[in-house]
């Protein structure tokens, strides 16, 4: 009877496989017949009702399933699809460009930071500050190509003026060498001294390069020591203590002065010696070779991008530096600058050159005398009154040791506090009690030594100092009232041949006595053009006998009605010009005159910053003949008709003082300055005549 009310067709096959689940309720309804018993049946009956009703409601669900299309599908219950209603496999979906992005992302991370690593820790970051070089380097040469013009193009926060166009890229470049440091700082002051090439905008900001660059902790300062003498401490090798230790020496740990290279400590030796202990800075040695890289590379793309032949002169330029961080090759110039002035009869006694003690000394430590006096920018404190007493002169004069310092508070103040600094005794006695006293020096005497020392540097010994800045000149006090100069770091050297130290000396005393002929000669031989040109930055003051012709050719190019910035703009154009005359033969020209022209202008500075005491142009014009006749590689019969020639040449020069005391009396009036003040007038006018601009004061800041 049961399967009778089961309905047939596809409903039904839906009901029976739902059905499977109610064959309990089948097997309870046999067993139930079995037992013929009432009781039995009516259950037997009420079960299979509730079969009847569940099945119904069940097949209702599955057709209301099926007319709402829920499934898309037949619906079979409780049965897993077969593998081949799903199709055919697919593989798995793969993201390849992610995965490849992915590792060169690490990889390029992974490079990175192994480049950092090693730049930071062998090279002391030079790759970073290469790059920060050739980047800065960059901006500011497509600037002037861009902008470099009579109406520069118009910039946000900008006048629109060549002048702006110089102030914002000096102010780049000096934020890059001063961020940089090391021999950027060196590339950076000699940039200032360079006034004939530069604008003022550059000039009044690199003059902040002379400043004192930070200095390095006394842990890298130990490191260096260690390494250079074999792994030995500080107190080893200079037999100090820093706990007080009773027979040993003093040594103070912060520097009394930090340069762009190194930094110089004081130190009582335990023999009672005070030594200056110069130290280079443990990057330095890092990064010299990728910064003279870097300097090369941007000198080469600015020689092609500008056309001016300047990569030439990079060469000799990176040798000069090399050897200036070479601690062992400063102390050789150092004690032949010590030979040759003690056995000069004229600079013995005026001049001293502290000397060196090579058993403390390696290459990158240089230990020298303690120097005690004044620095040569102290015009102040040069110039007022003596008050050390009579026949008394300044702590340590030729060489005479030092009134020691009191050991004993020096000790005691060591146990109570190992971190002091304040170890050296100042010796300002002098200054008297209420500190208002002064070495009583002239500064006529002063310039007058210095312009004798460097002079007889160049033509007469051909060995020359080319960083005589104030910093590097000490002055102090003879017993016998005259000044002594000492002269300190002697790095940057250049040694002249026998040959071209004679044309020098030949050239020079051409210039004063207007021999056109002989200077166009010399100038033909070093591959210089426009000797006019040539002559006026040798003396500092415009040439007054040549034929101006450089000058005329310049001068005839240029067309009337123009207003000043177009007529700066075509001079400056031009100007480029006459610096490839002057560079004509990059072969024949003499390297030398690099570092030699450097040396004249820190002298002619220093003579007006002074206010112009002494005839320069007269007094090395005199050392130029003097050489000529001195020469003992001439022959005889031409050392003596050169002396003849140079007693005329000096009564010719005594003319020259006619114009120096006649600007001398106008100082003493007020009516103007000395005659380096009016020769530098002068050449500033001639040189705007070329476009360039003259700084006003070399050592201003």
């Amino acid at each position: 009877m049961l399967r009778q009310r089961i309905p047939s067709g596809r409903l039904g096959r839906h009901a029976l496989q739902s059905s499977i689940s109610s064959r309990p309720f089948t097997s309870a309804i046999r067993q139930c017949r079995q037992e013929q018993t009432p009781r039995s049946l009516q259950a037997a009956a009420a079960t299979a009702s509730l079969s009847r009703r569940f099945l119904s409601t069940t097949a209702r669900l599955r057709i209301t399933t099926q007319n709402t299309g829920s499934t898309g599908g037949p619906f079979e219950p409780l049965r897993p699809p077969s593998p081949s209603s799903l199709g055919a496999p697919q593989a798995a979906r793969t993201y390849t460009r992610s995965r490849k992005w992915g590792r060169r992302f690490l990889i390029l991370s992974a490079l990175f930071g192994t480049v950092y690593l090693v730049d930071d820790k062998l090279y002391a970051a030079g790759i970073k500050r290469s790059l920060r070089t050739f980047g800065t380097g960059l901006l500011v040469a497509a600037d002037y190509k861009l902008n470099f013009r009579p109406h520069p193009l118009p910039i946000i926060g900008s006048s629109g003026t060549i002048e702006d166009l110089h102030m914002r890229n000096a102010e780049k470049l000096f934020q890059l060498l001063r961020h940089n440091g090391g021999l950027y700082l060196k590339i950076g002051q000699a940039i200032a001294m360079q006034s004939a090439v530069l604008p003022p905008e550059f000039q009044k900001m690199f003059a902040r390069m002379f400043d004192d660059a930070p200095q390095d902790s006394w842990e890298a300062v130990e490191k260096v020591i260690r390494d250079d003498f074999g792994g030995k401490s500080v107190e080893e090798v200079f037999g100090v203590s820093f706990a007080g230790t009773e027979g040993k020496g003093v040594m103070e740990r912060t520097a009394r002065a930090s340069a762009s290279v190194a930094q110089v400590h004081w130190a009582r030796l335990a023999d009672g010696r005070e030594v200056a202990v110069k130290i280079q800075k443990p990057e330095i040695e890092k990064q010299i070779g990728w910064d003279l890289w870097a300097f090369k590379v941007v000198a080469k793309v600015y020689t092609y991008w500008f056309d001016l032949p300047l990569y030439s002169l990079v060469p000799f330029i990176v040798d000069r530096l090399m050897l200036e961080t070479d601690f062992e090759n400063e102390a050789k110039n150092s004690e032949l600058m010590r030979q040759l002035v003690n056995d000069e009869p004229s600079l013995r006694g005026r001049v001293y050159v502290p000397p060196v003690y090579h058993e403390l000394s390696s290459k990158r430590v240089l230990t020298t005398e303690w120097i005690e006096g004044i620095r040569l920018w102290d015009k102040e404190s040069m110039t007022r009154p003596w008050l050390g007493g009579h026949g008394n002169g300044s702590a340590g004069v030729h060489g005479a040791q030092l009134d020691p310092p009191n050991m004993a508070a020096i000790r005691r103040e060591l146990h109570e506090n190992p971190n002091s600094q304040a170890l050296k005794p100042e010796r300002e006695e002098w200054k008297g009690p209420r500190g208002k006293g002064g070495l009583g020096l002239s500064p006529k005497e002063v310039m007058t030594t210095m312009i004798d020392l460097f002079s007889a540097q160049i033509f007469k010994w051909g060995v020359v100092h080319c960083d005589p800045h104030p910093g590097n000149i000490f002055i102090r006090r003879l017993p016998n009232g005259l000044p002594e100069l000492v002269l300190i770091d002697h790095g940057l050297y250049v040694y002249m041949s026998d040959k071209f130290r004679h044309e020098y000396g030949v050239f020079w005393k051409s210039l004063m006595t207007f021999d056109n002929k002989k200077i166009r000669e010399i100038t033909t031989e070093w591959g210089i053009k426009g000797a006019d040109l040539f002559a006026s930055a040798t003396l500092m003051r415009p040439y007054e006998g040549g034929d101006k012709e450089f000058q005329k050719t310049m001068m005839s190019h240029l067309e009337s009605g123009k207003t000043a910035s177009e007529r700066s703009y075509e001079m400056q154009q031009k100007m480029k010009a006459g610096i490839r005359e002057i560079l004509d033969d990059e072969e024949k020209w003499p390297k030398e005159l690099i570092f030699i022209g450097r040396n004249m202008r820190i002298v002619q500075g220093n003579n007006q910053f002074l206010g112009s005491p002494v005839n320069r142009v007269k007094m090395m014009g005199e050392w130029a003949s003097r050489s000529l006749f001195e020469d003992k590689n001439l022959p005889l019969r031409e050392r003596l008709v050169n002396y003849y020639r140079h007693t005329l040449f000096r009564i010719v020069l005594t003319l020259t003082d006619v114009v120096f005391y006649f600007y001398k009396i106008r100082q003493w009036f007020g009516q103007g300055g000395g005659m380096e003040d009016e020769l530098e007038a002068r050449m500033k006018h001639v040189a705007k005549d070329f476009g360039v601009e003259l700084q006003h004061d070399l050592f201003e800041g």
